[in-house]
């Protein structure tokens, strides 16, 4: 009988700029539905940004105009493949929800008039649908935002959409 055991000690994890863990802050993770893609906040390079990893390949994946100096990004959530990260940013001083689209390479506001605070935001596996907490009736409810039909979905490799 083999027995194998396993622990989670910092000895044996590469530490490093290129590598998935720094000696800096690196906090609230999101998985990509199809599990190859890991985002999270940092404050790696002395600035706090939004990074994604490939765990296949074991390399950072480029984010042209997302990180932006001055700029807070909070609670990252992926898509199925990771085409669409749904996260917090500040708007004159007001939080809110935007999307980045890696297909394109540029990020929208897609809450600019809520008058509450936003928080947690989650993106749906096919990249239609956001869902986040709001204060706007003066407590803690959720709202559920329809990107519509005609968005370019992310969907897994050789799927069908159903209607």
């Amino acid at each position: 009988m083999t027995i194998l055991l396993a622990g989670c000690g910092g000895n044996s994890i590469p530490i490093g700029p290129t590598s998935l863990n720094s000696r800096y802050t690196e906090e609230q993770p999101a998985l990509s539905g199809n599990g190859r893609l890991l985002a999270f906040v940092s404050n790696r390079n002395g600035t706090h940004q939004l990074l994604v990893y490939d765990l296949e390949t074991q390399e950072f994946i480029q984010l042209p105009g997302l990180n932006r100096p001055n700029t807070i990004i909070e609670s990252p959530s992926l898509s199925f493949n990771g085409r669409y990260i749904a996260y917090i940013t500040s708007d004159q001083g007001r939080p809110v929800v935007a999307l980045y689209d890696r297909a394109i390479g540029r990020s929208q506001v897609v809450t600019p008039t809520y008058r509450g605070w936003l928080r947690n935001p989650h993106i749906s596996p096919d990249g239609r649908y956001i869902v986040f907490e709001t204060t706007i009736r003066g407590q803690w409810d959720i709202e559920v935002l329809d990107r519509g039909p005609n968005i370019e979905l992310d969907i897994p490799n050789g799927a069908t959409v159903g209607q």
